[in-house]
């Protein structure tokens, strides 16, 4: 898992509420392997149907987005079914942070376990970050992990919480494997006095 580190990005406004799974990553793509670039197919259906029409490109087609890799959206984003694969989508596309004033609750833990920076605002704050960077499309954000702040467009700051463990994981770079792979020694050390406390085997009965 890649370190998050502190990030002062474009920030990219998706202003609809309830955005599900299947609308990050349509079910069609979910028996692909993970080695495929799942950031090709992210919202694939919605960026379809604008293709050609009278509407305005969907957000990260337009050129003042395209590069943007945090997310400012509406409540309950990521909501619907469990699946993992809308996460991939959003890392591989280069997304490392989504603010919204909530998640779906599986969506916001797989997004934590796969470097995905999942952050809770009030509705308050959420709408005026998205009216400041749609008034000025292209405007930058920073999002300060060890800190525990997003800083707006303006320079106006924002405290936000994070699981202590899933902010060291991040912060280093630790998927859960990594992480116990670190505490090896501590294991073996563990396993070691257990051996040491086990009685000394007596001799078979007939």
């Amino acid at each position: 898992m890649k370190k998050f580190e502190a990030l002062h990005a474009v920030a990219v406004p998706i202003q609809q509420s309830n955005v599900d799974t299947d609308q990050i990553l349509p079910a069609r793509y979910l028996q692909k392997p993970r080695s495929d670039n799942f950031g090709d197919y992210l919202f694939r259906d919605v960026r379809a149907r604008r293709q050609g029409s009278n509407e305005m490109p969907f957000v990260l087609d337009q050129e003042s987005y395209r590069n943007g890799t945090i997310l400012v959206a509406k409540n309950n984003f990521g909501c619907g079914s469990s699946r993992e694969h809308a996460v991939w989508a959003l890392c591989d596309h280069g997304i490392r942070a989504v603010i919204a004033p909530s998640f779906g609750d599986i969506f916001f833990s797989n997004a934590l376990k796969n470097g995905l920076l999942p952050i809770v605002l009030p509705a308050a704050t959420v709408a005026a970050l998205q009216d400041a960077i749609v008034a000025r499309p292209g405007s930058q954000m920073k999002v300060d992990l060890e800190a525990q702040i997003v800083l707006a467009p303006d320079g106006t700051s924002h405290e936000f919480a994070i699981d202590s463990f899933a902010k060291h994981c991040m912060l280093n770079g630790l998927d859960e494997v990594d992480y116990t792979l670190s505490q090896m020694q501590a294991i073996v050390a563990f396993e070691r006095s257990h051996d040491d406390e086990m009685p000394a085997p007596t001799g078979g009965q007939r």
